[in-house]
This record gives C-alpha cells, structure tokens and sequence, in this order.
C-alpha cells in the first residue's frame, strides 16, 4: 500500500469513535462550529480538507444516532463529505432557529471552549455563539480532552517512529559535539550557525524534517529559552564555552510519523565546572521528579494532569532556590507537530487541566536560565497502557565534557 493511500486510509472520519467517546464523558453531543479560519481543530477531527468556507456552518454528533449538518445556502456542499442529515439556512434568522432544532433534545455539549480560557489551545468559538448556544438551553462544557482523544493518541507504529526519531536525534547531539571538537583541537573556528546547520543536513541524510532549524547556544545564548542562531547572528564556539542544543525532528515517511525533541548541554572543556554541574543538577532533579510522577501515577492507574506534572518539577527547582528562574512550562504535547493539540505540562502559562490520556506524548523540559547561561534538558515521554517509555534512554544524568 503507497503511502498516500494510507493517509487516505488514517484520514477516514471515525463517527463510531466520538460517539464513543461522548459517551464516556456523560455528553449529549459535540457541536463543531466554523467561521473564517477560526477552528483548524475541527477540520482535521472531522477530516475536512480542501474546503472553501466562507459561511458559517454547524456539524453536531450525538452520543447516539444520525450527525446534523447546518449549512449556507450558497455552500450547501460544504460538508457533503460527512455523514448526517443536511440542514440549510439562509439568513441569520434561519440559521437560529435551525441551530436550535440541531441541538434539540441536548443538555450537555462539548464545544471547542475553555473556561476562563485556562486552556487556550482548545478555546476557539467565540462568547457571543456561546452566548447563543446557551440561550438555547444547552449547558456548554469543554471538548478538552475530546481533542486530546483525536488528536494526541498514538498508534504503536507511530511510537516506532517517535521512538527512531528520538535514537536519531540523540546520535545527532553527539555527532554535533564531536564537529565542535574536531574543529577547537585543529584550531579550526566554528560558530552555533555553523552546528545549526550541519544537524540540518543530518536531517536530511537520516530521512528526517523539521519545522524549523533547530537551536544552538553558547553561554548567554543559552540563558534565552527561545534563542536560534541564523546566517547573520550567532556566536563563535571556544574553549571554556557552555553549549546547549535543542533539536526536533521526524520521519518524512510514513505520513503519520511523530516527532522527537530532546535537549541536551555540553562544555568546551574536559572538565565541566562546579557552577555549571550545580545548575545541571537542579534542573535534573526537577526533570526527575517530574518524571517519577508520571510513572507512580501511571503504575497506579490513576489520572494525572498536566498542571501536576509542572508542578512536580517547579516546586523541586523552588525548593532549591532557583524558581524564579524557571520561566517556562515543563513540557508540551508532541504528535504529527512538536507541539501538539494534548495535554501540555503546565501550571504556570495555564492551569492545564486535561487528563495526560493513555498512548499519548509530551516533553519534560525544566530549565534554570541565568544571565550568563542557562540549562535546560529535555526528554520525551509516553504514557501507554500501564507503561512509561522515555526513548533514548538513558537520559542526559550530567554536562558532557566535550574535550574530553
């Protein structure tokens, strides 16, 4: 089977599956609402593509029976390609009292909401069509962790192609410490553009993409979560030198492959110094606590959310004086993008309070960012079925010594 046919295949609308899943969470139903570009969510749910939709248009899914459609009448074929009743309206009068009959009957329904936007990943439709719906009686609850049911979840192929990825990308770091000391032990001058590029070119060479270069950062360079190096600016890489890569990538084949990010610190030196390996080893003990949640929850078979992940690490880096240098979330979501539509390790951005579901993926990324430097390391863990995988292990436990 071509891999276009499977994409085809994987993009097949699972009405069986909501239906499903609406009724574990106790919903009446799932109204899908789209307006000029304002939910992607809902087209790739829903496998829509290739629309031109300049009309408001309604998709509602029951917990039991037949989907309703509500469209304009000048794109009435606007979601012919999904199952379901067509209902057409022209006029906003039409389109309220048609919305109406389309959620009859329904008293709890998920939207694409998020209450006081604590997660504004999920929080698309606008108050005034909440304002609507809920003048019609329903009771409006997020859709929350039904995004993260179909978007985030795994099959076990697409954890083979995490877990290649994340051995690639490990590979990958050390090749790039190796470039640098080759070049300091011929005298030969190398730059953070220079490494940037040679593991773009590795990408290539292993099969692999990226959405972007990845980041390399000298020093203070490192101390900035966000720094990138480009053909313009960037630093000189010398002795004595902190070095931090940050480096994302997949698979450009299967269609479905998810992504890798991994993070890890080295030094110019052959020995690392003490104020460097004390930073390293808070923000290790942050990664680790955070880890050993995740896997005492997950060998319990209890829920965990995401908030209490972040939390894990932050309160163990607070505890040894370091929180207000940690300014960023623990971790993200990762499937077919980096930075995926799951639950994300969070309680300072956002409260993130989505279930970490089975069979889904998400970084653990503390970091202590300084004036002069910053560290951070960065792994990649799944949740399955009673089981954690952090692939390519073992994981960073110290700073590489890179003349060593």
């Amino acid at each position: 089977m071509n891999s276009t046919t499977e994409q085809e295949v994987g993009n097949k609308f699972d009405l069986e599956a909501i239906q499903k899943s609406l009724s574990d969470e106790s919903l009446d139903g799932w109204l899908f609402y789209f307006f000029h570009d304002n939910d992607d969510l809902a087209l790739r749910i829903l496998k829509l593509s290739g629309g031109h939709f300049t009309r408001r248009w309604f998709y509602f899914i029951p917990a039991k029976g037949s989907p309703r459609k509500l469209v304009h009448r000048i794109e009435e074929s606007a979601l012919d390609s999904l199952p379901g009743q067509k209902n057409v309206y022209l006029g906003w009068k039409q389109l309220e009292e048609q919305l109406e009959v389309l959620i009859s009957g329904s008293k709890r329904i998920a939207m694409q909401y998020s209450p006081r936007s604590a997660v504004p990943y999920v929080s698309r439709v606008d108050a005034g069509t909440l304002d609507l719906i809920r003048g019609m009686g329903a009771e409006v609850v997020s859709s929350a962790d039904l995004v993260s049911r179909f978007e985030a979840v795994w099959t076990p192929d697409q954890l083979d192609t995490h877990i290649r990825a994340c051995e690639n990308l490990k590979s990958i770091v050390f090749d790039s410490f190796a470039l640098i000391k080759n070049a300091i032990t011929q005298k030969r001058s190398i730059n953070e553009y220079e490494v940037q590029q040679f593991i773009w070119r590795r990408y290539e060479e292993l099969g692999m993409t990226s959405n972007s270069p990845c980041i390399v950062a000298v020093n203070e360079h490192s101390g900035m979560p966000h720094y990138q190096p480009d053909k313009d600016n960037f630093s000189e890489i010398k002795i004595g030198d902190f070095v931090l890569i940050d480096l994302w990538a997949k698979f450009k084949e299967p269609w479905n492959a998810c992504y890798a990010d991994i993070t890890w610190t080295g030094f110019v030196g052959e020995q690392v110094p003490a104020e460097h390996t004390k930073i390293f080893d808070i923000v290790a003990a942050g990664r680790d606590a955070a880890l050993d949640l995740v896997r005492k929850r997950v060998a319990e078979r209890k829920t965990l959310f995401g908030w209490e992940v972040d939390e894990a690490a932050r309160n163990t880096i607070k505890d040894k004086g370091y929180g207000e240098y940690f300014i960023h979330r623990t971790g993200h979501s990762i499937g077919l993008e980096v930075h995926a539509n799951g639950a994300n390790m969070d309680n300072l951005e956002t409260k993130e309070e989505r279930k970490v579901l089975p069979n889904t993926c998400f970084s653990i990324e503390p970091g202590v960012y300084l004036k002069e430097f910053g560290v951070r390391s960065e792994i990649d863990v799944y949740v399955g079925e009673g089981e954690v995988v952090v692939a390519a292990s073992p994981i960073q436990t110290e700073i590489i010594p890179i003349l060593a």
